[in-house]
C-alpha cells in the first residue's frame, strides 16, 4: 500500500458532478489515471448509506493499491476499515481523531492559512489541504487563498501538502511553479467524462515539474533534471516544466514582460500550458515604466 509521503495526486468523490455514472466506476477510471488517494466526501448521505460507500471504496482502493480516507468521520473511517480521515478546521480536533484512530492511521486537516497549517503539523496531522487555491463550487462563499499561501505554506510545511481548489490541467502549472509537490482534485476529475484523462494529465504535470522524489523532508529545491536552453542570447539550464515556471525562476512572474520561445511571442495566458523543452531560445523583454 501507498505511503502519504509518495502520494502526488488525490481525488474527491463529488457525485453531484457525475450524476447518471456509478460511484465506483468513477473512482476506478481516476485511480487507473494515476490517483494514488481518494476521499469519500458526502454531506448529505446517512451515516448508514455512507458507510455502505465507504466499504466499497475501501474494497477498491484495497484491491488498487491506494489510499482510501473518510472525510470528517473518524467512526465511518474505523468501521469501514479506511486508512484514514480528513478533517476540516470545525470538526473534531486532530488529538481527539488520533485518540480514535490510533496512530497508524492517517489524520489529515483543509488549512486556509499559515497559522492553522503551522497548528495542523504540531498537532500532529499527517498532511494537510492548503486551499481552495482557486475559487470552486465545492467550497461555495469560501475566499481563494491564491498560489500565494500555497508558496507560504511549501516553504515552510515539512509535513505533505496538497494543494486543492478550483485546480484542473489548464491550471496546475501555476500552482505547481508556487511550489506545491502534490494536487488534489474534484470536479475536473470526478466532472469529465474521462477521469483517467485527467488524472493522466495532471499526474504527467507532476512529474514533469518535480520528478520522483517526494518525501518527507526532501529539500524544497529539488525538482527534475536541468534542462538545456538559451535564454536571452546565452546558453544556460533551468529545472522549470514551463515558461510560467520558468518566469517564477527569474523572478520575472510578477514583472511587465513579454516572452517570446523559439521566436514567437507566448501570451501570458498561455505560460502555464507553454512547456520548456531542450535547445529552446527563450527571450524575456522586460519594460520599465509607462508610455
Amino acid at each position: 500500500m501507498t505511503s502519504i509521503n509518495d502520494c502526488k495526486l488525490y481525488v474527491i468523490t463529488g457525485e453531484n458532478y457525475h450524476r447518471g455514472r456509478e460511484l465506483l466506476d468513477v473512482m476506478e477510471a481516476a485511480i487507473r489515471g494515476g490517483a494514488d488517494i481518494v476521499q469519500l466526501r458526502d454531506k448529505d448521505a446517512a451515516p448508514a448509506e455512507l458507510l455502505e460507500k465507504a466499504r466499497a471504496l475501501r474494497e477498491l482502493t484495497r484491491r488498487l493499491g491506494v489510499l482510501f480516507i473518510v472525510n470528517d468521520h473518524p467512526g465511518i473511517a474505523l468501521e469501514s476499515d479506511a486508512d484514514g480521515v480528513h478533517l476540516g478546521q470545525d470538526d473534531l480536533p486532530i488529538e481527539d481523531a488520533r485518540r480514535m484512530l490510533g496512530p497508524e492511521r492517517i489524520v489529515g486537516i483543509s488549512t486556509h492559512s499559515i497559522a492553522q497549517a503551522r497548528a495542523a503539523e504540531k498537532a500532529g496531522a499527517d498532511y494537510i489541504g492548503v486551499g481552495p487555491v482557486f475559487p470552486t463550487g465545492t467550497k461555495p462563499g469560501r475566499a481563494a487563498v491564491t498560489t500565494a499561501y500555497v508558496a507560504e505554506a511549501a516553504a515552510e510545511i515539512r509535513i505533505p501538502l496538497f494543494a486543492i481548489g478550483g485546480i484542473h490541467p489548464g491550471n496546475a502549472d501555476e500552482v505547481l511553479a508556487a511550489g506545491a509537490k502534490r494536487l488534489c482534485a474534484v470536479s475536473a476529475v470526478v466532472g469529465s467524462p474521462d477521469p483517467a484523462a485527467v488524472c493522466r494529465d495532471l499526474r504527467e504535470r507532476i512529474e514533469r515539474r518535480w520528478g520522483g522524489g517526494l518525501g518527507r523532508g526532501e529539500s524544497d529545491g529539488a525538482r527534475q533534471a536541468a534542462t538545456s536552453i538559451v535564454l536571452n542570447g546565452r546558453p544556460g539550464t533551468t529545472a522549470a516544466a514551463t515558461l510560467l515556471g520558468l518566469a517564477e525562476e527569474l523572478s520575472l512572474g510578477e514583472k511587465r514582460v513579454v516572452a517570446e520561445r523559439n521566436g514567437v511571442v507566448v501570451p501570458r495566458a498561455a505560460w502555464p500550458e507553454t512547456e520548456v523543452a531542450e535547445g529552446d531560445r527563450i527571450e524575456f523583454v522586460h519594460f520599465v515604466g509607462g508610455g
